[in-house]
């Protein structure tokens, strides 16, 4: 398999699954502001919607949309601690909190990288973020992960859209029960394995 990335977006997170399942991969690096792989081919011909993370399989398929991605890769390497298995009430929690961070969280971040927003308005999307991670640190507190004791995709995506917090300005230190969290999931190999390939880590 092969996974199109850009270093620190969201194609972290299945980056971080691939290494955590112990599949096979390959990467190939995109500059997502000039729509080009590293070997200088035009991205939009791979994928028409220009973003990562995308995943070619072996067939030559392609597979996007991250949630989707990481549920593939726990599916295929058969790793139901990952994502759990189809139909249980295990995997709905697990597409629970990825629907949660995909549409509250990530998207709310989005509008903070562009430079055109003004201050008021990031002060709005800022403090919706705040409000946002209280509540999800609430909801960490006296559990490990996100539904309980093990790591599944959903903890990988979290941890990954609330790194960007650094970026733009937003202190979640507040947040007690997630800051541990964070440094719960960072200390995993598998994570500082995928963020020392995309030269996050030393």
């Amino acid at each position: 398999m092969k996974l199109f990335y850009s270093p620190g977006a969201c194609s972290l997170v299945p980056h971080i699954m691939l290494h955590e399942a112990g599949l096979a991969f390959s990467l190939v690096r995109v500059d997502t502001a000039e729509h080009q792989t590293a070997q200088g081919a035009d991205y939009y011909v791979v994928n028409p919607k220009g973003q990562v993370p995308l995943l070619e399989l072996e067939d030559g398929q392609y597979l996007s949309e991250g949630p989707v991605i990481a549920q593939y890769i726990g599916d295929r390497a058969a790793r139901h601690d990952l994502m759990p298995v189809a139909g249980s009430m295990a995997r709905y929690r697990v597409m629970e909190w990825q629907n949660y961070i995909t549409s509250e969280l990530h998207k709310s971040f989005s509008p903070l990288f562009h430079s055109a927003l003004d201050t008021t308005g990031k002060a709005v999307f800022t403090a919706a973020l705040h409000k946002k991670f209280e509540w999800v640190s609430g909801q960490l507190q006296g559990k490990h992960y996100l539904t309980g004791d093990h790591f599944t995709a959903a903890d990988a995506y979290l941890f990954v859209v609330a790194g960007w917090a650094k970026h733009v300005g937003l202190d979640l230190s507040p947040h007690l029960a997630l800051g541990e969290f964070l440094k719960r999931v960072a200390s995993r190999p598998a994570v500082q394995s995928a963020m020392r390939a995309e030269g996050l880590l030393n």
